[in-house]
């Protein structure tokens, strides 16, 4: 598979399956969906799904999938496997597959995904997706994982966590802009009276630490980070059985 993330989750894994498995539940957590929907199945058929990604304001590129699970196996573990498509001309990615691990290990869960796709749009196509978009879907995985592990850790809502998100990274911009413009320097030393001198003589010093605190710090605890998920498989990974069984 070309995209591999896997996240550890203390948790029981009949909560990671449920929260993970129900469309409504799925589409809260992954960066990479607007919306999922089963669609209508005969008894014994695979579950087929709609999902939908807004791209833009105005733009909502959607495909189909069919997926299936094996939630009962001899050695504790689950699989979820799955095909899709898009038939959206706009959409780079045209058709894929994939599947979903979860496998118990005393302490939680390891929650772990192998993908990949075919794009769209030929020679341009394929350097747009190595060069941007594939990264990109990398991370949007990793940093949906880690979502999902603080909501069954913490209880920090997927809301929330982008919220967090959203704030530390805009208090992180700030910082740079103001310590690599300078930007109201001038209104913040004289704020210290007869010590202004010597904080702005203080200040190069101070904005350095500063940038490199913004560029460099760790996330804080409640907010999602691709950085802690495992981007590269430890051993050798073959993607199930299960997925030969799926016709897209």
């Amino acid at each position: 598979m070309g995209l591999y993330v896997e996240a550890h989750i203390r948790a029981a894994v009949d909560d990671v399956w449920a929260r993970t498995q129900h469309p409504a539940e799925h589409q809260r957590w992954d960066l990479r969906f607007t919306e999922i929907d089963y669609l209508p199945r005969a008894e014994g058929e695979p579950q087929r799904f709609r999902y939908a990604t807004r791209v833009l304001p105005f733009l909502t590129v959607a495909g189909t999938g069919v997926s299936a699970g094996e939630k009962e196996r001899p050695d504790g573990t689950r699989t979820s496997a799955l095909r899709f498509a898009s038939p959206h001309p706009l959409s780079l990615l045209a058709e894929g597959s994939g599947y979903w691990r979860y496998v118990p290990d005393g302490d939680g869960v390891r929650f772990l995904t192998g993908y990949d796709y075919r794009p769209r749009w030929g020679l341009f196509g394929a350097l747009a997706d190595r060069c941007g978009f594939r990264p990109l879907m990398g991370w949007a995985t990793a940093w949906s994982f880690d979502r999902l592990r603080l909501w069954l850790e913490r209880g920090i809502t997927p809301e929330r966590a982008l919220l967090n998100w959203a704030a530390e990274l805009a208090v992180r911009a700030l910082v740079l802009v103001v310590g690599c413009t300078g930007f109201g320097l001038a209104s913040f030393v004289r704020l210290f009276g007869p010590f202004a001198p010597a904080v702005a003589y203080l200040c190069p010093l101070l904005f350095a630490v500063a940038i490199a605190l913004a560029l460099f710090l760790s996330p804080l605890p409640g907010t999602p980070a691709a950085r802690r998920c495992l981007r590269t498989p430890p051993t050798t990974v073959r993607a199930p059985r299960l997925l030969a069984t799926l016709e897209p």
